[in-house]
Parts: structure tokens; sequence; C-alpha cells
């Protein structure tokens, strides 16, 4: 086949296998949002306060026929928290993502931007560099406090500081209630169901947008030398075994390092 062949082959196949990164502070509903993309509660939530555990928790499944690996992010963009706190956490959420994620969605609540809002998105930009908004979609929850009959992209339009993230995320923005909206027949719009659909469809846009490629920085290609590194000696001390399984073992040993 051709090279355009080639290169849309290549594109179709990160499409329908992607791995996602939730950022945002603590208590957005970040861990609600991955079970509610999965449809079953398989990332840990603390009940007692409705906060995730304060380490990173990556799953996969397959949704809508895509195969998702979604990796759920501590607190660490909390503006309070120190960078001495979220060292190991860090450390291990870069594991994860090497060589980088196909998507990160921001996840917000559905209250006032301000500043401390702000501050977070700025974090999250140190970290990995503002061109990862190239890779980002802006995904809100508790939309049951999204007025009656309005779009999300009405109500971003109402906020300064919204709008402008959102514009620098190529406009993406979705929403969806992790509590309210599980079966909603009278409204499409306000259900799980219809607004993870487009959430899906709005991933395999930014994947085509980018040519295919994962959004990836000098740290996160560090990181990913020393995983091919390690996989070449585990696999030749080892002899027959999966590269799922090598990889598996090398991201361990990373993690306790």
């Amino acid at each position: 086949c051709n090279n355009n062949e080639v290169s849309n082959n290549l594109i179709w196949t990160c499409v329908w296998s992607s791995l996602i990164v939730l950022v945002g502070k603590t208590g957005v509903g970040k861990s609600s949002l991955a079970n509610t993309i999965f449809g079953e509660a398989i990332f840990q939530i603390n009940h007692l306060n409705g906060l995730t555990n304060n380490c990173s928790q990556a799953e996969t499944k397959s949704v809508n026929g895509r195969s998702i690996n979604l990796i759920d992010t501590p607190g660490f963009f909390d503006a309070e928290r120190s960078e001495e706190e979220n060292k190991p956490e860090m450390v291990r959420c870069i594991t994860e993502c090497a060589p980088g994620p196909h998507a990160f969605l921001i996840v917000l609540k559905m209250e006032k931007f301000t500043e401390h809002e702000g501050a977070v998105i700025a974090k999250i930009c140190d970290f990995f560099s503002e061109d990862a908004l190239k890779y980002a979609a802006v995904v809100f929850t508790h939309g049951d406090q999204l007025p009656e009959g309005m779009k999300i992209e009405e109500y971003v339009e109402q906020s300064g500081g919204l709008s402008d993230l959102v514009k620098k995320c190529g406009g993406r923005c979705h929403v969806v209630d992790n509590k309210y909206w599980k079966a909603n027949e009278d409204d499409e719009y306000r259900s799980n169901q219809f607004q993870v659909a487009e959430l899906l469809n709005t991933i395999d846009e930014i994947v085509r947008e980018n040519n295919g490629d994962f959004y990836t920085n000098e740290m996160l290609q560090e990181v990913e030398k020393a995983i091919q590194k390690e996989e070449a000696r585990i696999k030749k001390s080892s002899g027959s075994i999966s590269q799922e399984e090598i990889r598996s073992r090398q991201k361990a040993t990373s993690l306790r390092s």
C-alpha cells in the first residue's frame, strides 16, 4: 500500500486503541468519570469523602469497540500541594503515560471558574507544557447543575476563563453527571451514554488532528528510553514471554526504583 494508506491505517489503529489521561484537582470527579466512561466501578473512590486515593490508577477496557486505557491521576495538580509531596505519584504517572497519551481529559466541576481553577490549569501546563492542550478536551462533571435547555458550549461562553481554556483545547468540551444521568430517556443530551459516545468521537478527532501521534515531551521520551532498555534486558533473560508482560514487569521495576 502507498504512504497515505499506511498513514491512515496507523491513525485508525490509534483511534481504536487510545491511552487517555484524566487530570484535574482533587474532588472534581475524575475517578467517577473514568467509571462512567467504562460503564462500571473499576476506579477506586473513597466513599467517605468522595475523593480518589492519592495514587495513579491505570485500567484498560473495550468501550464501544474501542480499546481504552484510562489513567486516573491523584490530586497532584492541586495548587496547594508541594512538588515533594507529589514526586512519587509524578513518577508513577509518567511511567504509566510513557511514551505519551493520545488525549488528556481536563476534568472540571460545573461551578464558577475561579483563580484556584486557573492555578490548577497552569500547573498542568507547567508539568506537561501548554502543547498538551492540543491533545486535550475539557469534561465537566455535575451536569445536573447545567441550566435546563442549555448546552455545555453555551455555559462555557458565559465565563471568560472557561472560554479561553476551551478555545486552547480546540473548542472541545463535554458534560456528564456521574450520579444522575445514568439513564435519562426524556433528554438524550442529559444522558451519560450519549455524552460518552460524543466524548469518544472527540478523542478520535484529537488523534486524527494530530496525525495519529501521541503527546510527548523530553521527560516522557527519556522514560520511554529507559523502559525500552529494561524491556530488552527482561526479554533476553526471560526467554519466551509476551511483550505485554515484559512491559508490565518493567513498569513495576521503575515504580519501585
